[in-house]
């Protein structure tokens, strides 16, 4: 991961004000939002960021008023799926700064998923810099609600108006913000999947790439078409150890251990919220296992009565409680009221990344 030190700062926002044009709107949007009903990923700040890359370098970097691209039929993106993303969010502390939580370790996973899918690399002055000159200028549309945050958006797509299978030569790179609210307002529903596979080893399940989530678009609305809000996905090969939770991270407690999947095979997204989430549960603790866990381990701590939980982890979800796990004949009923973990952890993570607890391990990125 990225070191966040106050030198990289300093350099990254001097660069950035360097070379990133800002445009200001004249027509701001933010009387049209109602901020106490705050809908997930369905407004969207006054401006975005954008930059595009010859071939050599990043050129044309620029914060301009929220609004759609011009891109032709042909751009690479749309036929050969070269597109990766990141998701971040901004948050006030008790004086109404805002800081965004742990962007450098997205900026970390975004170069890993560019690498992967065969895409340039981000300058640290476009991602970083870029994202604290755009959240500086929208700072007033970030929530203070609980639940809510100002979800930053990151992505980049080939811009080569050519149909031949080969790498992008050209890219945009763009960030969007999204005023949101939580992602999932109440327990969610699993169904353990074994017939379709989200990922293999040696495959990109470990990159943050668009196609990795169009691939899960049909299961998981078959799933929702059973009374499911979303899948557990698990290996590809024997059909039973837990990967992803929908688009989330893992987590089981069982007894006073917090398993989840390790990373080692590359099927899983190594989640900074995962991240954070294991350094807080070992903070209260809990012994924190990452390794291979199965559907069968799960459903045996649950017949011998050490399941005590289990959640999912995300940016977009922060920590999801797990209410119904089905696995065939088999179906796991939690009680979530009695969720005393996941409720510390969601209590510990909310007060440092909105600055009423001390950020001791320095995540938050202070504008």
């Amino acid at each position: 991961m990225m070191v966040d030190t106050p030198m990289a700062k300093s350099t990254a926002m001097q660069e950035a004000n360097e070379k990133i044009k800002v445009t200001r709107t004249t027509a701001s949007r933010l009387a049209e939002v109602d901020f106490e009903h705050l809908v997930f990923g369905k407004k969207y700040a006054d401006h975005m960021l954008v930059a595009d890359f010859d071939g050599k370098e990043w050129k044309n970097a620029e914060i301009l008023p929220f609004g759609n691209f011009s891109v032709s039929p042909s751009n690479a993106a749309w036929h050969y799926g070269q597109a990766i993303f990141e998701g971040i969010k901004a948050y006030k502390d008790p004086q109404g700064n805002p800081m965004i939580f742990r962007p450098y370790d997205n900026y970390a996973r975004f170069l890993t998923s560019a690498e992967r899918m065969g895409m340039p690399a981000i300058p640290e002055w476009l991602f970083i810099g870029g994202l604290a000159k755009l959240v500086d200028i929208d700072r007033d549309w970030v929530p203070t609600g609980e639940g809510c945050s100002l979800y930053l958006r990151p992505f980049m797509i080939a811009a080569d108006e050519f149909i031949g299978v080969r790498p992008s030569e050209t890219y945009k790179f763009a960030v969007i913000n999204s005023p949101s609210g939580p992602y999932f307002n109440k327990p969610i529903h699993l169904l353990v999947q074994d017939k379709y596979i989200r990922a293999f080893p040696g495959g990109v399940g470990f990159a943050k790439a668009a196609g990795n989530y169009g691939g899960t678009m049909y299961p998981t609305m078959q799933a929702r078409k059973q009374g499911y809000d979303q899948i557990l996905w698990v290996d590809g090969y024997e059909h039973k150890y837990l990967q992803e939770c929908g688009t989330m991270n893992v987590f089981a407690i069982i007894g006073n251990t917090a398993i989840t999947p390790d990373l080692s095979q590359g099927t899983i997204l190594a989640g900074v919220t995962r991240a954070s989430v294991i350094d807080l549960l070992s903070d209260m603790g809990l012994a924190v296992e990452e390794r291979p866990i199965s559907i069968d381990e799960i459903i045996d701590a649950h017949k011998a009565g050490t399941l005590r939980e289990v959640f999912g982890t995300g940016t977009a979800s922060s920590v999801a409680y797990v209410e119904q796990l089905d696995y065939k004949e088999t179906k796991i009923h939690l009680d979530t009221t009695k969720y005393a973990v996941g409720a510390e952890v969601i209590k510990r993570l909310d007060a440092i990344r909105t600055g009423r607890a001390e950020d001791t391990r320095g995540w938050n990125y202070k504008i």
